[in-house]
């Protein structure tokens, strides 16, 4: 029986075409030359089967820990992200019917049905749902925006998928080296610039690794020393050498076993240590990108090795991504735009005076994960300007417990909720100052203000670009620390 008109076959994996390898030696070799090699699909679908599976499992935690309520129902005042403003949360039963539909989306992308759409409208609701409440800022969604944006251009679905099977002429066990590539770009910035994010006093000198494990001392074998300042210090620099290093590590076939078994050890205690979500596991899974391309059907092969391996399908417009000078050209002045964003977007705090755990200006968006701890006792106070009275604000009446204990901390949500009060309090034709009497501790340090109760925060500038001057310097040392800690905001 003759092949389809467009494709045609190869006796098994790595036959046929000679398939490049995605290693780091081919772009010494071949330059740029080497995001357009071809390259086996099968790791690239074991990616996507991972990745749909994780966000129904992280759909699933939304509804079962009754989320949605509690993030976007509820709460009558929502902390919005510039320039995104104007996003609000649907109506009615709107915000569940949208988790519905992501929970769909995510089953279309694992079985590759309309992939393309799927992906798309998969990036837009999460993308959504994520800028809808700043108090609700976790990297690891973060993360998830950036993977689902990806999956948009990358053919993930040409084998292994419904796509593959109903739409003639797609299926296509070869791919270009790019898609790769892209993905393990960006599934290794949170360890990367986490590592550098790392490099902060603070965390040499073992915190808040020292305030967080202090509770965590049932923790198997090790736990009992968390009190222990080589432990602590140990556990610092370790983490810090891990995040530097493990993606170099797992780039490089001597060293990649050996990083891809720390990358397992090192994501199990996280997920033992921390509520972290769906992080730690999707990251064991992402993770094996970094190996050959055709890892799954070699262990399939090994697993198997009297089972005659079924030949690799290659369709005639396999590269139609790259198929000319100027798609190749355009294809890499795309991803130079996406690589020096997410290397300068990381990078941004070091231009901005002060310390960036406590100022927030340059702490999203550059994988700052669990790189701090933040206390607060906060007064929020309108004074009528026509009358002189002064009234206090019970921060509660207005936002959720969440929400409460990361506004204080966070200058931005600071500003954002004294305009919110300022606006409803003009409302009822009464015309107010917003003023903050807010001590904060970063750290385990002594508590201090972080803008001063003088002055009137619904009506100084947001600290959008830049520093703003009304945010006061962190003056207190890490050597001046509180007896005990109360209930805050982590990450």
């Amino acid at each position: 029986m003759k092949p389809a008109k467009n494709k045609k076959e190869t006796p098994a994996a790595g036959a046929g075409p000679n398939l490049a390898n995605a290693e780091i030696s081919e772009f010494v070799q071949s330059g740029k030359r080497a995001l357009f090699l071809p390259i086996d699909i099968a790791s690239l679908v074991v990616f996507r089967l991972a990745f749909g599976l994780i966000l129904l499992w992280e759909v699933f935690r939304y509804f079962d820990n009754n989320f949605i309520t509690n993030y976007w129902v509820k709460p009558g005042f929502l902390f919005s992200y510039w320039p995104f403003d104007f996003l609000k949360p649907l109506p009615g039963d709107g915000m569940y019917i949208l988790y519905y539909f992501l929970g769909l989306l995510a089953f279309c992308i694992t079985i590759g049905l309309f992939y393309r759409i799927s992906s798309i409208l998969f990036f837009l609701g999460m993308s959504y749902s994520f800028l809808l409440d700043q108090a609700r800022y976790l990297n690891h969604q973060y993360l998830v925006c950036l993977i689902s944006l990806v999956m948009i251009f990358i053919p993930a679905n040409r084998a292994f998928s419904v796509d593959a099977k109903i739409f003639k002429g797609w299926k296509s066990d070869v791919i270009p080296a790019w898609p790769i590539w892209l993905v393990r770009f960006t599934v290794g910035l949170p360890y990367f610039f986490g590592g550098i994010a790392k490099i902060n006093s603070d965390w040499l000198r073992g915190e808040p690794l020292r305030t967080w494990l202090a509770s965590d001392t049932d923790f198997p074998i090790i736990g009992p020393y968390f009190t222990e300042d080589w432990m602590i210090y140990c556990m610092s620099y370790a983490g810090l050498l891990f995040d530097l290093l493990i993606i170099p590590g797992l780039l490089f076939k001597r060293t990649r076993k050996w990083a891809f078994l720390c990358m397992l050890l090192f994501n199990l205690m996280n997920a033992r240590l921390f509520e972290i979500g769906i992080f730690p596991w999707f990251m064991m899974f992402a993770s094996t990108v970094f190996f050959h391309p055709s890892w799954p059907r070699i262990i399939k092969r090994a697993w198997n090795p009297s089972e005659k391996q079924a030949p690799l399908v290659i369709a005639g417009n396999w590269d139609n991504s790259i198929a000319s000078a100027t798609k190749r050209n355009v294809l890499l002045a795309t991803l130079s735009v996406w690589t020096a964003a997410h290397v300068l977007l990381p990078l941004r705090h070091f231009l901005i005076p002060g310390n960036v755990h406590w100022t927030e200006e340059g702490h999203k968006y550059a994988w700052h994960m669990k790189l701090r701890t933040k206390r607060s006792k906060a007064g929020i106070y309108v004074r009528d300007k026509q009358t002189g009275d002064l009234t206090r604000i019970r921060i509660k009446d207005y936002l959720s417990s969440a929400q409460a204990r990361k506004m204080p901390g966070n200058p931005d949500m600071l500003w954002q909720f004294a305009r919110m009060l300022k606006s409803v309090y003009a409302a009822n034709g009464r015309d107010v100052s917003v003023h903050a009497n807010v001590d904060v501790t970063l750290n385990g340090r002594a508590y201090q203000p972080i803008v001063s109760p003088d002055i009137d925060l619904s009506a100084v500038s947001r600290p959008v670009f830049g520093h703003a001057a009304w945010i006061l310097p962190l003056n207190t040392p890490l050597s001046k620390r509180l007896a005990d800690q109360e209930e805050g905001d982590d990450e």
